[in-house]
């Protein structure tokens, strides 16, 4: 509860990040260090493999050792030791930078036009913006939102509550190590597989937490529907091409009565997935901005959910 106050409140501030970087910065240079040692490209494909799931172990090893000493000093000091405990634990939510990266694309669709928003959606996704008209701006800054209030809020706080900071900070590791070697590319076909499938597995309960967030928060937005969220979740979030993105994406498309995900470019390449949701295509910036309506109220129920848990714990 503490941790997503904090992050909440104050985010991670910039002046941090320029004097010593981000923990996830660090987490991302030790997998790229793996990447290079244990990756050879003359190896084959079922050694890669192997040398992945090692990197992925040594990987978890050092995070979860480190954040385990850290968590055991801030405990020495008693209760007190919660207050470092959970500002160390905020660094790895992201409620504040999500809130501000998706807000910039409405604001850039608003002021600047097509192009505002090309530039601004450009830095949260990975699909080609000048391929993305006004509506695939829009839908791809709702689509981003949906997934990383799962992966980038929901899913650290869930094992924050339930291992706490070697718990988060494991979930970080692999979440990154996922971003950065579990593409389906020569290089990382074979050596991210580990990191791809432990990924998918440890998002798995945050990802249905997210989409009944979802589904509750649009219950108490008298702009979003509540049934439509339930029916797009039920009907759609299997069909998603990964295993948890379509379910936070599935309720916020029912919410917002739009649709979601369906084909879209990643470079130069065409993706095709199944629509999301079953209302309009023609999303706009107004409709990002219901999104993030509904994104803080979903934000308002997990810190509910946080402070019970705490309650009860503390009891």
């Amino acid at each position: 509860m503490l941790a997503l106050t904090i992050e909440a409140a104050f985010g991670y501030p910039q002046r941090f990040y320029a004097a010593i970087g981000h923990p996830v910065t660090w987490i991302g240079r030790l997998i790229g260090t793996l990447d290079r040692r244990l990756n050879r490209e003359t190896a084959s494909s079922t050694q890669r493999k192997a040398m992945g799931v090692l990197a992925l172990l040594l990987l978890l090893a050092a995070v979860a050792a480190l954040s385990a000493l850290a968590q055991r000093l801030c405990l020495s000091f008693g209760p007190l030791g919660l207050i470092p405990l959970a500002l160390l634990a905020s660094t790895l939510i992201a409620q504040r930078s999500l809130y501000e990266h998706v807000a910039r694309v409405a604001e850039g669709l608003e002021r600047d036009g097509l192009a505002g928003g090309r530039r601004a959606v450009s830095m949260i996704v990975g699909r080609n913006p000048q391929t993305l008209d006004e509506a695939g701006v829009s839908r791809a800054a709702i689509e981003s939102l949906a997934e990383n209030f799962s992966d980038g809020i929901v899913a650290p706080a869930f094992w924050l509550g339930v291992g706490g900071l070697p718990g988060i900070a494991a979930y970080k590791a692999i979440n990154t190590a996922d971003s950065m070697v579990g593409h389906r590319t020569p290089r990382h076909l074979a050596f991210g597989w580990a990191a791809a499938r432990l990924d998918d597995l440890v998002n798995l309960p945050a990802s249905r937490l997210t989409a009944l967030l979802l589904v509750v928060s649009a219950a108490l937005d008298r702009n979003a529907d509540a049934a439509g969220a339930w029916g797009a979740l039920r009907r759609d979030a299997g069909k998603h091409r990964s295993p948890n993105a379509g379910w936070p994406e599935a309720a916020m498309a029912g919410a917002l009565e739009l649709r979601l995900a369906g084909p879209r470019i990643y470079g130069e390449t065409r993706v095709e997935d199944h629509w999301m949701g079953d209302g309009r295509a023609e999303a706009n910036a107004a409709d990002i901005r219901r999104a993030l309506g509904l994104y803080r109220k979903a934000c308002g129920l997990l810190w509910a959910l946080a402070l019970i848990g705490a309650l009860a714990m503390w009891g």
